[in-house]
């Protein structure tokens, strides 16, 4: 018999290593979607303010329309024809199931809602008319291919801004990678060869200025190192900027080239060590309407496949590409800064001008290397391999912006996480799919409050402000420090902060820089607590095994006997503290109570009154946990 309870206290205990949620939360709510079949490659657009999301799947857009209930479903097909899809095959793709349209971009540039896809190797576009019908493309366009990749296992990257759209394709196959501007008014440009090795594009981000003038994109890549020893990774993670003033250079020098374009290299690891993470995957920025400030934030990974997320300054990025040296050039800058963001007054060009489009042709990367804020990457829990991520600016109730970041991950979670200057809280993680897979892609709506998650076969919507779910007490609410939530103390309620809350005349309670409930003045009220104890009787030669359910990740759990001082440890099992049989916790006649503490308070979570039926069980018949599963059976 001891045998026995010694196996199953090894199975029992788990060891968490890492940074932990706080919460974890299994969501059923009806705001979903299932595709018939699994789309493996998925992209989005969600127009701000709006319920409608447009994903792109295999030959198919799906125009879901979100609301509490569940989601509408509208499919506008985007079939290939028949002759690509043969060439194709006759052409041996990377698989044969990529000889399909693939539907890979999806923008709204001004009026016209632009759609690409792979279309079995021949990429094509079109305009998307009432929602419903794709027509061919009207307007100023560049080649299809410089928009869609031909396959969508080749990474690629589109971003709409100021009625123009910008490109980037990664390098596949021999074929260099590229950033153009390829659709719209201005005059279409593009990135010269020499400029990028190899590239693989993980993002890009509209940096806003105060002048519409010196606005610059950002693209974030990794490329191969030419120079790498055998035992360094063959990758160099990247920044590359453009502005979207650029109108090409003159005709004798880059007359279809940018003229803007810098690259400088992105370090994430800790300090000069060799843990190095050089492989940039994805990449967010977050930043404030019209200055050059915020946050960038990379998702990194090494050789053996860790991801880690490094966040940037973009202030101290652009101070880099304002002043750095140039790598290999060492002269003097005559007249303005090659680089800079000024509109063309000429297409004849000034000696200088020339001069300075020469330094850029042969001399885009500076000296200067963008090391991470806080030197090391965040800290964030080491078994979560993060396949995407978006991020929010949230005005909290203290009239201060806090970054919130949503990550997903292989395993179809989502990790809620709050970056401060404190470093980072992770409030929550969501499990939320009925068939687990990795989140394939992300869309946030900051102005309705909305998250949209997708794996290969469903999506789903989440509230930004999911304060209901933190609990019905001031401190629960406080403890989840979510920047979306606060306390309202007239109504009693963990509720989202409401647009336009004045800090002045306010009441709401937040602690966002620390785990302190102090503010809610509930300590005599804790220590009052209690719980009803539930009874469970139990036969003389019984195991028995206590659940108690844990609430918070961050809590302390023991177990307690009759209201001696004396603790009993638990063992974990999953989301229960599990109280057991031993030499030292004689399960026996008593009320067993287990208690949480957290930020210094201590609060009875569940009780137990067992009582001795004096009757014995065929040990031999009976399950060891059958009591354990009947109790937690109740707690359900």
């Amino acid at each position: 018999m001891m045998n026995r309870l010694a196996l199953m206290a090894m199975m029992m205990v788990s060891v968490v290593a890492g940074k932990s949620p706080r919460l974890k939360f299994v969501v059923h709510e009806p705001s979903r979607f299932h595709f018939d079949k699994p789309e493996n490659y998925v992209s989005m657009f969600h127009p701000p303010g709006s319920d409608t999301l447009y994903v792109g799947g295999r030959a198919v857009i799906y125009v879901l329309t979100f609301s509490d209930r569940g989601a509408q479903e509208h499919q506008i097909p985007a079939a290939s024809d028949q002759t690509a899809i043969d060439t194709c095959k006759a052409k041996a793709a990377p698989t044969e199931l990529e000889c399909d349209n693939f539907i890979t971009v999806i923008q709204k540039i001004n009026d016209t809602m632009l759609v690409c896809g792979t279309n079995a190797g021949s990429p094509r576009c079109w305009t998307l008319v009432n929602g419903s019908v794709l027509s061919d493309v009207r307007g100023h366009m560049g080649a299809a291919s410089d928009i869609s990749p031909p396959y969508p296992s080749q990474k690629s990257i589109s971003l709409a801004t100021e009625g123009s759209l910008y490109s980037a394709m990664s390098s596949v196959g021999g074929h260099a990678g590229s950033i153009r501007r390829t659709f719209g008014s201005q005059k279409l440009l593009k990135s010269e060869n020499v400029w990028l090795l190899n590239p693989q594009f993980a993002g890009a981000a509209i940096v806003p200025a105060s002048e519409k003038m010196k606005e610059e994109i950002y693209f974030f890549f990794s490329e191969i190192n030419k120079t790498a020893r055998v035992d360094e990774e063959p990758y160099r993670a990247r920044i590359g900027r453009i502005c979207t003033v650029d109108e090409g250079g003159i005709k004798a020098l880059l007359p279809d080239s940018w003229t803007t374009f810098m690259k400088a290299r992105v370090m994430c690891g800790a300090g000069n060590s060799q843990q190095q993470y050089n492989n940039l995957k994805q990449a967010v920025v977050l930043t404030a309407q019209d200055k050059r400030a915020g946050l960038l934030y990379g998702v990194f990974s090494n050789a053996w496949g860790r991801t880690v997320i490094c966040a940037y300054s973009i202030e101290d990025i652009n101070q880099a590409f304002t002043h750095s040296n140039l790598k290999g050039y060492s002269s003097p800058f005559v007249g303005t800064r090659p680089g800079t963001c000024v509109r063309k007054n000429s297409s004849a060009g000034s000696p200088n001008d020339i001069k300075n489009l020469g330094v850029i042709r042969y001399h885009p990367e500076i000296e200067d290397v963008i090391r991470p804020v806080g030197v090391a990457p965040l800290d964030l829990p080491a078994d979560d391999q993060i396949t995407h991520a978006v991020a929010d600016i949230v005005l909290a109730a203290n009239d201060e912006h806090y970054s919130v970041l949503y990550l997903g991950t292989e395993e179809g979670k989502v990790l809620k996480v709050l970056h401060s200057s404190e470093g980072v809280f992770i409030i929550s993680q969501y499990s939320m799919f009925h068939n687990e897979g990795p989140v394939l892609n992300m869309a946030i709506d900051p102005v309705k409050g909305h998250l949209y998650v997708a794996t290969a076969m469903e999506v789903q919507r989440l509230p930004l402000a999911d304060c209901t779910r933190y609990g019905d007490t001031c401190r629960e609410c406080v403890l989840a420090r979510d920047p979306y939530c606060g306390w309202d103390p007239v109504r009693r309620r963990c509720l989202p902060i409401p647009l336009g809350y004045n800090v002045t005349s306010g009441s709401i309670i937040q602690n966002l820089d620390q785990s302190n409930s102090s503010v809610c003045g509930e300590a005599a009220a804790l220590k009052l607590r209690r719980t009803s104890p539930r009874e469970v009787l139990v036969q003389s030669n019984t195991s028995v095994f206590l659940p108690c359910p844990v609430r918070s990740f961050l809590a302390t759990y023991r177990w307690e006997k009759d209201n001696c001082p004396k603790n009993y440890p638990c063992l974990f099992s999953g989301d229960f503290c599990v109280l057991g049989p031993s030499v030292d916790t004689p399960l026996r006649d008593g009320v067993f109570r287990c208690m949480a503490t957290e930020d210094g308070f201590k609060v009875e979570v569940i009780s137990f009154r067992l009582t001795n039926s004096g009757q014995l069980l065929d040990v031999s018949r009976a399950p060891l946990l059958l009591l354990l599963i009947t109790a937690v059976a109740r707690l359900h």
